[in-house]
């Protein structure tokens, strides 16, 4: 059994990234910070995942900014991040050269843990990520992505992890982002991998169907070395168990973390003010124990920006039905788990057949591009019937997708030209041109571009 338990915090990222939309501010971040770094955390997630995306999008904010700010503001607490491989923190696959640039300028900028995943568990997709943060000096958690399918088992899973720790990652992740582990599973795979590999286990686990508690008990039964949870006020339903659940739990065990139960019941105090300025992004949804989250699967983060757009649409009223349409979408695109980006596109593709009334009458170009091996190799077969109305006569690819991408990075330069204040400016625009467009030409004091 594993010793001391350390503890990630999330409440920074994941956290309201799964109950609020992601809104949350840096200027609700900064007060709290000194607390949060006097804490003792193995690590404080603050970037990554859709933070970057929603930051610019919705807040107007620069998340180059951000992490700077909070990185001076919290001198002494690691650093970690959420890496999406090839999609960096995007919803697409890019070039190596704006993968391995935006790997270096994040670790300067502040990062000291990449935490980087592929939504297929398909290795391809992390490998240049990983070298890139590997060759940074920085520490690398080679993540499995948890699902449940007829093509998903224990040793699925091991297998993942062993290719991993041959990359040369330092720590193992195991990642239940759409709260589906269950305690006993949990002490399985966990155990299975600590038998064949010496690295630390990170797990990481929502409370969606209520069982992520339960995880964490079994998880340090078998060995597991580090948790993830969310201070009180941004923890439960879509998000982690509550970090003061988890140290009074431990508390005077071997296995204690050592973390003040005073010290955080302040910051919760603190937090329980901040998320009343969120309300307009609250749902009862996020709220709630939902165990019907082992039949649709979506992951926490998900679910929180899928209700807010369909409310938008005035069509909240639909969620139930596009919940229900998505495991038949899974099936058919051959059991990817769900993390962003495949848990986009089956939840667009199934809100797609609920809106027409016509299963497939209308099929994303997200959902084309993945039948076509655009986002790497299913771990299941993809339906005859899909791969016959996407593909025609067609065969998907073979090859890792991003040899099919040319360089990026200086197109990116040029097309931001003026624009662009700084090498982390051109990155924001090679991954969200649009939307990096706007922001400075807002932050310059100029109106938005014309679509």
């Amino acid at each position: 059994m594993a010793g001391k338990i350390e503890i990630m915090e999330t409440v920074l990222r994941d956290a309201h990234q799964c109950l609020v939309a992601t809104r949350m501010r840096t200027e609700d971040m900064l007060p709290i910070a000194a607390q949060l770094d006097d804490i003792g955390y193995w690590s404080l997630e603050t970037w990554g995942g859709a933070t970057f995306d929603a930051t610019l999008r919705f807040l107007k904010e620069d998340p180059w900014e951000r992490l700077r700010k909070l990185r001076a503001a919290m001198p002494k607490t690691r650093f970690q991040m959420l890496l999406r491989g090839q999609n960096v923190v995007g919803y697409r696959n890019y070039p190596d050269d704006i993968v391995q640039a935006f790997v270096a300028r994040a670790a300067s900028n502040g990062i000291d843990v990449f935490r980087i995943f592929d939504a297929m568990n398909d290795i391809r997709n992390m490998q240049t990520a990983i070298e890139a943060a590997l060759k940074t000096g920085k520490l690398v958690e080679g993540t499995v992505c948890y699902t449940i399918s007829p093509v998903h088992s224990p040793d699925y899973f091991l297998r993942i992890a062993e290719k991993l720790a041959d990359m040369g990652v330092q720590i193992i992740c195991l990642k239940d982002m759409a709260g589906m582990l269950a305690p006993y599973a949990a002490y399985e795979i966990i155990k299975k991998i600590k038998s064949r590999i010496s690295l630390p286990l990170h797990l990481h686990s929502h409370c969606t169907a209520g069982l992520s508690p339960m995880n964490y008990m079994m998880a340090i039964e078998a060995g597991a070395d580090i948790l993830d949870t969310a201070i009180a006020p941004f923890s439960q339903g879509a998000s982690q168990a509550a970090t003061e659940q988890m140290v009074a739990a431990l508390k005077d065990t071997p296995h204690d973390t050592g973390l003040d139960l005073a010290k955080l019941g302040k910051i919760a105090d603190y937090f329980y003010g901040v998320r009343k300025n969120y309300a307009e992004f609250e749902s009862a949804v996020n709220n709630q124990i939902k165990t019907d989250v082992l039949i649709s699967q979506i992951p926490g983060g998900m679910l929180s920006n899928l209700v807010a757009q369909l409310r938008q649409q005035k069509a909240e009223d639909k969620l139930d039905a596009v919940l229900a349409e998505m495991p038949q979408v899974r099936k058919d695109l051959g059991y990817p788990p769900l993390v962003t980006p495949t848990s986009q596109i089956v939840g667009s593709q199934a809100a797609l057949n609920v809106m027409t009334g016509k299963r497939y009458s209308v099929v994303a170009m997200e959902t084309r591009n993945y039948v076509m091996g655009l986002y790497g190799e299913p771990p299941g077969q993809v339906s005859e019937e899909m791969k016959s109305k996407v593909l025609g006569k067609k065969d998907p690819i073979t090859c890792r997708p991003a040899d099919l991408l040319k360089p990026g990075l200086e197109q990116a330069r040029k097309d931001a030209g003026s624009l662009a204040r700084s090498e982390e400016d051109v990155l924001t625009y090679a991954l969200f041109p649009e939307i990096a467009k706007d922001y400075f030409l807002a932050r310059d004091g100029q109106p938005a571009a014309k679509m």
